[in-house]
């Protein structure tokens, strides 16, 4: 499918919207040692920034089948326009990062399953896939711009210039929606009498696995934004790399490790349209958890051997993104896709909350206290099971040629 310009324009946004996302996970070699914190207590800022994210996904999302999706995606833009210059300028310590981030979260939630909503209205079944794959690649583009700048920013003045600069993004990111999102329908789908959210979701068989799939995806691959960098940055200095050229070259990695999973998740959606959603579930979540395994052993290896082993859990852990949020519009009715779409946001988000925190535990329960990790490949391993968890649902969907239901079916 060819990106047409209502959809590229909707990327725009969506890249612009998510450039505060990563900068944080690119500076935290930095902030650990100037505000003092723990990895358990670096972990817990990414923590509320998720769980924030959750929170603020299900408000929205559930708001979304009253009112409309394009209504909340642009209150959802302006709000996250405001918060993030306020966290840019306010955010001086733990604590004040730690509510500050959160309140970022809290704000820009609107702006991820509204767009799908707007997606998936917009386009046939058939074409869908590939379309919110443009839509999630989008935002693998604002998180490696976010990553790329914040490098730059970090070398030049700091951790505050890094957060500044970022911050920029979701106030263009609201205008260019503002004009693309100006005609646009706001479709709000009536509800059929005797239908219920219990009937349509929860016992909604297909549905509920990729909504589980969708939670263990989102704990291997938010953990592993969270953390990358800095394993980079402590892999980088224990090669010999100065250790503040070690941070800018690890977010540097990382940033392409992002570009990756934009690769991923423009081609894998449109590839599912194609083949069907379960075997490149299985695949994609089978191979990322493989990553997952080995990539923390590998600290100190050669920069080649990182980049190659770290593009491809990129891509992998990201791809099935895509594929799991088009299968979910398929297998649910129009007028409980948002509700789905929040209780899967909920559950995948609040797992990706966790999933750092955990890691943050895991790395100073094996290492020695003080200074830079030494161990880092029992916390992945903590992400990879994640990744396992995933497959297990994808093996249970249905055997059906395009799409959890069937392409084509009626429940779309």
């Amino acid at each position: 499918m060819r990106i047409d310009p209502w959809l590229a324009a909707l990327c725009a946004s969506r890249t612009l919207l998510t450039l505060v996302f990563m900068t944080y996970a690119a500076s935290l070699p930095v902030l650990r040692g100037t505000w003092g914190m723990s990895a358990t207590a670096a972990g817990s800022i990414s923590t509320g920034f998720q769980l924030g994210y959750a929170v603020s996904l299900v408000l929205f999302s559930a708001l979304a089948d009253r009112i409309g999706p394009r209504r909340v995606y642009l209150a959802s833009g302006w709000l996250s326009a405001a918060t993030a210059v306020v966290w840019a300028l306010g955010a001086r310590s733990y604590l004040s990062a730690l509510i500050l981030y959160t309140l970022v979260a809290l704000s820009v939630g609107g702006t991820y399953t509204t767009a799908i909503m707007l997606i998936a209205d917009r386009y046939p079944s058939d074409r869908r896939g590939s379309a919110v794959g443009w839509l999630i690649a989008s935002a693998s583009l604002g998180y490696a711009l976010s990553l790329l700048i914040s490098g730059v920013a970090l070398a030049w003045g700091g951790y505050p210039l890094a957060f500044l600069a970022t911050a920029v993004g979701p106030l263009l990111g609201v205008l260019i929606a503002a004009v693309a999102l100006r005609w646009t329908p706001d479709v709000v789908h009536p509800r059929t009498e005797g239908l219920r959210f219990g009937t349509e979701v929860i016992r909604n068989g297909p549905a509920m696995r990729l909504i589980l799939g969708y939670t263990f995806h989102s704990w291997e691959v938010l953990g592993m934004w969270a953390w990358t960098p800095a394993f980079l940055a402590a892999s980088l200095a224990a090669s010999g790399a100065a250790s503040l050229r070690a941070v800018e070259l690890g977010a540097y990695v990382s940033s392409s490790f992002h570009v990756v999973g934009l690769v991923a998740s423009s081609s894998m959606g449109g590839l599912s349209d194609r083949l069907g959603h379960r075997l490149l579930l299985i695949v994609l979540a089978g191979s990322s958890a493989a990553c997952s395994f080995v990539f923390g052993w590998l600290l100190g290896w050669p920069i080649a051997v990182l980049f190659v082993v770290g593009a491809v859990y990129g891509f992998t852990a990201l791809g099935d993104s895509p594929v799991l949020s088009a299968a979910l519009t398929e297998a649910v009715r129009a007028p409980y896709r948002g509700a789905a779409l929040a209780l899967r946001s909920f559950l995948g988000f609040g797992a990706g909350a966790i999933a750092p925190l955990l890691f943050g535990a895991v790395l100073d329960a094996t290492n020695a206290p003080g200074g830079t990790p030494g161990v880092w490949g029992w916390a992945f391993v903590t992400l990879g099971a994640g990744g396992l968890a995933a497959v297990v649902c994808a093996y249970g969907l249905p055997r059906s040629a395009g799409g959890a239901l069937g392409a084509g079916s009626s429940r779309a």
